[in-house]
């Protein structure tokens, strides 16, 4: 086995069913999960904040939003690079350090002497450690939780993910009335630090991933996790299947002028907006509650591909200009097949080396922070010509097509896999 398991071991923890109560009682869990919540809870409230003082010291609508934009630019940019600390050395230590630094980064932040060019240079850094960060805890939970309690732990965490964004940015403005954008990204800072202490009373050390030899420079550690993720036909299909996110995310970008097509007066434009953006998350949280609690492991493979169909497939409504019950209605049931993420994670997980992860998961977010901003883009150009209903049906429509590509591939390359091992089982 890859990861180093012994195989009965590994068969038991892949066919058994896992529960919450068993994954939420594991200390290491608990403390990853915990740390995740308050630095993402810290992560809300500083983009509200920024996004108040940026505006407030400039005016400029261009200037908040290109500001916004420098949290896609160095995870695109820097990502695949840095990712690879998360297998050079502990990952426990890697997420410490760059917990410390951010907040160093963002304490600095609340400076109000602080000049606007610093406070981008600022953000660029503290975007950029992210990415190790995230490839260290993605790639440190499956030594945590085998098996299935990985796909469950995972539900939770992104579970808890979409809840927190919900809650941080819909408090976020009220917060920031009271405490001011200074304080706001010193509660920030705050909250790095906490997720260090987490981090370090929580989890136990582990030694750096095993490389023989000395080890390999970055760049060569960047080309080894390409050639390995792009060089196996399951993983690249495991792979596209996570990028398919750009065409039901799509929507979200254009939510305000989407919102003020649906407006009628009984309901305000940003009450609407509002309303939109929450759709998708609420129905990832209820998607991935069902797809994780009730639904075998075995199962949640073989529903993958129809799951991302139908991440896509009700966005195409919009089409019909219906109203905006029915709209809210496709777009939770376009978030609740977007749990198909969960089983393609695992299988991810289950195919790369545990002394690759941090570069593999690295360059996935990477792709999948690219994905997304490109989506964005696109949809916000195409909106201002065609109008976001036909914008978002065409958006449902080509995601549609390409999850029903990406189904036959993971099909074909699961029958492909099944037919290797058969020579190996016959003589048993």
């Amino acid at each position: 086995m890859q990861d180093g398991r012994p195989p009965g071991r590994h068969r038991r923890a892949e066919t058994n069913q896992a529960t919450y109560g068993e994954v939420i009682v594991i200390r290491e869990f608990r403390a990853l999960w915990y740390a995740q919540g308050l630095s993402l809870l810290g992560d809300q409230l500083a983009q509200v904040a920024l996004a108040v003082l940026v505006y407030s010291r400039t005016g400029s609508a261009l200037a908040t939003a290109a500001v916004y934009a420098l949290t896609y630019l160095p995870s695109i940019v820097g990502g695949p690079l840095l990712a690879g600390l998360a297998d050079r050395f502990a990952r426990r230590g890697v997420m410490m350090i760059c917990d410390v630094v951010r907040a160093v980064l963002v304490g600095v932040m609340a400076l109000p002497s602080m000049p606007f060019w610093a406070l981008c240079v600022l953000v660029f850094f503290v975007v950029l450690l992210s990415a190790p960060f995230s490839a260290a805890r993605a790639a440190l939970l499956p030594e945590v939780l085998e098996g299935d309690r990985y796909v469950v732990g995972s539900a939770l965490q992104n579970m808890t993910n979409q809840g927190v964004q919900m809650l941080g940015f819909a408090a976020g403005g009220a917060m920031i009335a009271t405490l001011g954008p200074y304080r706001a990204l010193a509660l920030d800072a705050a909250t790095f630090l906490a997720s260090a202490l987490i981090l370090a009373s929580g989890v136990r050390p582990r030694p750096a991933p095993g490389h023989d030899g000395e080890k390999p420079s970055m760049w060569t550690m960047t080309r080894a996790g390409a050639k390995l993720v792009f060089g196996s036909r399951r993983l690249r299909t495991l792979v596209l299947f996570a990028w398919l996110c750009g065409f039901y995310i799509l929507p979200e970008g254009i939510a305000a002028p989407y919102a003020a097509e649906l407006a009628t007066g009984s309901l305000s434009v940003p009450v609407i907006t509002g309303l939109l953006m929450a759709a998708m998350p609420t129905g990832t949280v209820v998607g991935a509650f069902v797809f994780s609690r009730f639904v075998t492991p075995a199962r949640r493979l073989r529903l993958m591909g129809w799951l991302a169909v139908l991440s896509c497939a009700p966005l195409m409504v919009t089409a019909l200009r219906p109203p905006l019950a029915v709209v809210l209605a496709a777009w939770v049931l376009s978030g609740i097949g977007g749990a198909y993420q969960l089983a393609a994670n695992a299988a991810f997980v289950q195919n790369v080396p545990a002394e690759r992860r941090g570069q593999a998961f690295g360059l996935v977010q990477s792709g999948l922070m690219a994905v997304q901003g490109i989506a964005i883009l696109v949809g916000g150009f195409a909106a201002e010509r065609l109008g976001p209903e036909l914008v978002v049906a065409i958006s449902g429509g080509t995601g549609v097509i390409a999850a029903a590509v990406l189904a036959l591939m993971w099909t074909e390359s699961r029958d492909d896999r099944s037919a290797q091992e058969l020579p190996a089982q016959a003589p048993a």
